[in-house]
């Protein structure tokens, strides 16, 4: 079964200087029937504005990803990181017990284009972590990138939560294919352009969840840009 989560209908919230759009309840966006997916819990797509960003601010017993589409955003944190984050760059923050952070648009002119992610973790009051890495373009082109993984395989950043995540760059015309486990389940998340999953039209923005499918095939209608979560 693939259930389609349209963009215009997720939650929506502007600030001026941040513009946000919501698949799951989050902040003042309520909506008992969008509290997340399996162990997903956030999904936010976030425009912030240039020389604007948020303040210091904390969480915990959270996995979260922060994927950037377009610009750069700096992270400082309360465990002494000081990063920029990039577009194809993947950062995992676990909150565990405890973290404050803020994040910047430093640019004069560019407005930074990310996807801010959350996921339920399978343990409570871990030590605080933090991990950043790069997966170049040429990894992601017309293929499944695993870029997010229990146990960091491949090379890509570890989360506390048996989630695979990957991400992948398409061209017109590409296609790819991902099987699912029995008992498997599944979250599509389309950054830009358009696919079609399993014959289900998704356009940028769209999402879907995705429960008793044996095998996804992910065909790209436009040049796009997706992201997979492969989920207990």
């Amino acid at each position: 079964m693939i259930t389609v989560r349209k963009s215009e209908e997720r939650g929506h919230a502007n600030h001026g200087w941040l513009d946000s759009r919501f698949t799951f309840s989050f902040a003042e966006y309520y909506d008992e029937r969008f509290m997340g997916f399996r162990a997903l819990r956030v999904i936010n797509e976030d425009h912030i504005q240039p020389g604007r960003g948020f303040g210091t601010h904390s969480h915990r017993d959270m996995e979260i990803i922060t994927y950037v589409l377009a610009g750069a955003l700096e992270h400082k944190d309360s465990m002494g990181t000081s990063s920029v984050i990039r577009p194809g760059e993947v950062q995992r923050m676990s909150a565990g017990t405890g973290v404050s952070h803020s994040e910047y648009n430093q640019s004069a002119a560019e407005v930074v284009h990310l996807l801010q992610i959350w996921i339920v973790p399978e343990r409570r009051g871990v030590v605080p972590s933090y991990e950043q890495r790069d997966f170049p373009a040429a990894e992601r082109r017309d293929r499944l990138r695993l870029v997010a993984s229990r146990d960091g395989r491949d090379g890509s950043v570890a989360v506390q939560q048996d989630v695979a995540l990957y991400a992948a760059l398409l061209a017109r015309g590409a296609e790819v294919r991902h099987e699912l486990a029995a008992g498997r389940h599944a979250w599509l998340q389309v950054a830009s352009g358009g696919i079609e999953v399993n014959g289900h039209a998704l356009s940028a923005g769209d999402g879907a969840a995705i429960s008793g499918e044996s095998a996804l095939r992910i065909a790209a209608a436009d040049v796009s840009e997706v992201l997979l979560f492969d989920l207990a």
